[in-house]
Order: structure tokens, then sequence, then C-alpha cells
């Protein structure tokens, strides 16, 4: 009975779809919405779009970051740039000119951007927290859209009504894991550091190490073999201190001077490649288990010569993709904010060569 009760219902409903002229029953495809509006005439940019805030007859976005200058950001630009053109947005894209993580030039840079009157919407990355609180109320407070990148602050002024795109930084997990694994399996006995840039601030980076580093303790206490190594993260286990104008320098002193490093994990696209050079300076290629983040020409180049084993990628095409696309819907649908993922991708020699032929990553 029950069932003879669900096969009637569905057929009624079926019946008064096609009686709104939802669907043609005969093609299965669908004419227009069940609300009776066509989907062509939905479909439509709203008339008021282009006159969003400024007023001049076209949408501008500006995207900034905290490093433009080591080439992780150049696939996040490129995915911002392909979705400006496909919604007829005119994208403005600034960042710190440096290598590495450069906050203080971010925030000059931002408190700029928050001047100019034909700025429709803003992404930035926020990798310090609380530093950025008075730069996005003043954009929302002007009614100015705002959506963050890459790297997330739990506690950014009306953050559940931002979205952000980017990646959990527990996804160094698996890095960590990866590490233990690569010891283990190449049956190394000693010291395995994970360099950061403690001084830096970057939460994001810093619970990185210590999603990594719990990971790679784990695995070798499961393993029964913790006991065979020396897991350094330092104290707080954020990562043991690198020269910020040397990195590479620190790394060769830290091998050097311990004598028995048999992995190391970078947390960034600042260190990871320092440990390219480092490992290529000692001529340590595939001794030393070595693994990073992000995959810069560098941090590629390393992958293919032995002198990393592997690095996560975070997909940045996406994390430049999504949040002009959200915003351009904040403006122009009126969708609420919402996050995207874009999770965690362990590049090494086996897959190396599928990787940034078309600027992904």
């Amino acid at each position: 009975m029950k069932r003879l009760i669900a096969s009637l219902a569905i057929g009624a409903a079926a019946s008064a779809l096609m009686a709104s002229g939802a669907f043609a029953a005969d093609s299965g495809t669908i004419a227009k919405a069940v609300g009776g509006y066509t989907f062509e005439d939905a479909a439509k940019e709203s008339p008021d779009t282009k006159n969003f805030h400024s007023k001049d007859g076209k949408l501008t976005f500006a995207i900034v970051t905290h490093t433009a200058g080591n080439g992780f950001f150049d696939p996040v630009y490129v995915g911002a740039k392909v979705a400006a053109d496909a919604f007829g947005i005119n994208l403005v894209m600034l960042g710190s000119e440096a290598p590495v993580d450069d906050i203080p030039r971010e925030i000059e840079i931002l408190n700029q951007i928050i001047q100019d009157p034909t700025i429709d919407g803003l992404i930035l990355t926020t990798p310090q927290v609380g530093a950025y609180n008075d730069i996005v109320k003043k954009m929302l407070d002007q009614g100015v859209p705002v959506a963050t990148t890459n790297s997330f602050d739990p506690s950014l002024y009306m953050r559940d009504f931002i979205s952000h795109t980017g990646q959990s930084a527990s996804a160094a997990a698996i890095g960590g894991a990866a590490l233990a694994k690569c010891v283990l399996d190449k049956g190394l006995k000693g010291s395995i550091i994970f360099p950061s840039q403690t001084t830096a601030g970057n939460v994001e980076v810093n619970t990185r190490v210590t999603a990594a580093f719990e990971a790679a303790v784990k695995a070798l206490n499961d393993a029964g073999k913790l006991s065979d190594f020396n897991v350094d993260a330092g104290e707080q286990k954020i990562g043991i201190p690198v020269n910020d104008q040397d990195i590479a320098g620190s790394l060769v002193t830290y091998i050097e001077s311990r004598g028995d490093v048999v992995g190391i994990f970078g947390p960034n696209g600042a260190v990871t490649p320092a440990i390219v050079d480092a490992i290529t300076q000692t001529k340590k290629e595939n001794q030393i288990c070595t693994f990073g983040y992000d995959l810069g020409p560098k941090q590629l180049e390393g992958i293919k010569s032995g002198a990393l084993t592997g690095s996560l990628g975070q997909q940045p095409f996406i994390q430049g993709f999504w949040p002009v696309v959200q915003l351009y819907l904040q403006i122009d649908r009126g969708v609420s904010a919402a996050n995207v993922d874009t999770r965690a991708q362990l590049v090494t020699k086996d897959n190396v060569g599928s990787i940034g032929k078309r600027f992904e990553n």
C-alpha cells in the first residue's frame, strides 16, 4: 500500500510539472522553472550589477596577497584572471613584492586600496590573526563585499559572512605521515626536523608544522620506531627557527651541525624551496626524506632531481578563481558567503609530470 501511495504521489507531481510546461515529456528536457520563469531570463546578469558601488559601468575587484615574490601566488592570480575575464570584471592584482611573508607590506597596500572609490570587491589573504579587522570593517561599512583566500583568520571581523577559499592547515598531516613512511621504508634512524619562519607570526603556517609533526610522531610510534628518531619541531611545536634572509643557509647549518638529519619538513613556499637548495648544496639528494608545501618551480625541480621527496599542493588556481566568482555572486545574486576547501595534493616523482601544465599549481 505504501508503495502504491508513493507511486501515485510521484505520478501526480509529474503530471503537475507537465501541465505547467516545466519539462517536455517526450524529450526529457526542462523547458522552464517550476516557478514559471525561463532559465534564459534567470541566467541574465542584473542590469544593476555593473553599476554596483562605484557606479562606473564596470565591476573592479582587487586581490592582495602577502608574498607575490616567490611564485606560489602566480596561479592564484591566473585563476582570479580567468574568473574575472569570464564575468567581465576588471581585476587589480597586488601583493607584497617579497619572496617571503611580508605582512606589513600587504597591510600597507590594503590601506591604500580601501581608499579607492573604484573598488567594488576585495580579495585578501589573512595570515596574521587580528591584523585585518579594521580593513575588512571599512570595506563592509562602505557596502563593498570581501572574500579571503589561502590563509584563514578565524577571528576576522564578520567572519561568518565572508567566504574563504583555501586549504585547511590540518592537511599538513598528509606530509608528516608521508615523511614518516619515507624514513621507515628507507630504514633510516636519526633526526627529523621541522624548520619554519617562527617569527613571521603566520598562524596558518604554525598550525601546519604542528599537524605535520603530530602525524609523523604518530606514524613512527604506531610502527614501534619512535625511539629511533629525534623529532624536533621546537618547544612550541611550531618549528625550529630559520633566518629569513638566508633560509637555505640555516638548513645547511642544521644538517651539518646535527650530523644525523634523515628527514626535513618545510611548511610553506619559502622554506620548501630552501630545502631544495640546502639538499643540493650538501649533495644529499635521495638520501634525506624531504617534504614540504606548495608547488612553485623550485619545488617541481627539486622533486625531479631528488632534492625534494614530495610537496603538498594547495591547488592555488582555485584560491584565485573561486573568490572572484563568490564576490560576483554576492553582488549579482545576493548569494551568501560559501567556503571552498582546496584540499591537499601530494606530489612526488610518481606524478610530478602531470603538474603545472596549465598554470594550475
